[in-house]
């Protein structure tokens, strides 16, 4: 089995990232290796590394993090809408209303 160096590595999520607009999360689950060492790859070696290519992966970060509210609000919308497909109904939520 060949050894990726971490810079290669971080070149390799880079680029992947780049080529794709991908996330953190998408990345690493392209990989199979976890978001903290996809994380930390691009935003610590890679600017040691290749400044341009960092300077390019931040903004898609950086794009990504200001929308991640976004995604969060859609991921609910299909999961509630997913469960009142299921159970005939509107899902019934606990609380006082509010």
């Amino acid at each position: 089995m060949h050894k990726v160096s971490d810079g290669e590595r971080c070149i390799t999520f880079a680029h992947y990232i780049i080529e794709h607009r991908a996330t953190v999360r998408a990345t690493a689950a392209q990989f199979s290796i976890s978001k903290s060492t996809v994380h930390k790859d691009v935003t610590e070696v890679l600017p040691h590394i290749n400044r341009a290519l960092y300077d390019e992966v931040k903004v898609i970060l950086d794009q990504n993090k200001s929308e991640r509210h976004l995604r969060g609000g859609e991921a609910t919308r299909r999961k509630y809408l997913a469960e009142s497909d299921t159970s005939g109904g509107t899902p019934h939520r606990e609380g006082n209303g509010l």
